[in-house]
């Protein structure tokens, strides 16, 4: 049976993850556009700088802050490379962040797909997300939630 354009891109979020190189949580996220790949980005150092899995991880507050997140290199590759992100979709494996969220909003980015949830996100999303959200014209969906077969 083929595979929806979601659980497609949603899969290819997976691979991207792979070559993430903190090993705390693999990440990946995919931006697309009218069916096609505008950026990927995965959860890994700085340019130039050690990886985690290499040199060990900075902590503070309980996180890994060395290295930049799946979402926030996506938009980053997309912004190096002179491609917009307007209007775009967001497939990514894992619940995005606050910070995240605000970048890929920022970006355009309006719908957003994932396919587990972080275990934290109460604690770092604000209570009233859903308005925040709908009021910058954006979805955030959980893949097991979407069936779009196209």
């Amino acid at each position: 049976m083929r595979q929806s354009w979601d659980e497609y891109f949603s899969t290819l979020s997976r691979h991207v993850a792979s070559r993430a190189t903190c090993d705390r949580l693999h990440v990946g996220c995919v931006l697309v556009r009218d069916k096609r790949i505008l950026a990927t980005g995965y959860n890994g150092s700085l340019p130039g700088a050690d990886h985690c899995d290499d040199a060990g991880h900075l902590m503070m507050d309980g996180h890994c802050v060395a290295t930049a997140h799946a979402e926030t290199n996506a938009v980053a590759n997309a912004a190096r490379a002179g491609v917009s992100t307007v209007d775009s979709v967001a497939f990514v494996t894992h619940t995005p962040c606050w910070n995240c969220l605000k970048n890929l909003v920022a970006a355009g980015v309006t719908r957003i797909v994932f396919e587990i949830a972080y275990p934290n996100v109460e604690t770092t999303h604000p209570p009233n997300l859903t308005e925040i959200l709908e009021k910058a014209g954006v979805v955030l969906e959980k893949l097991s939630d979407v069936r779009i077969v196209d």
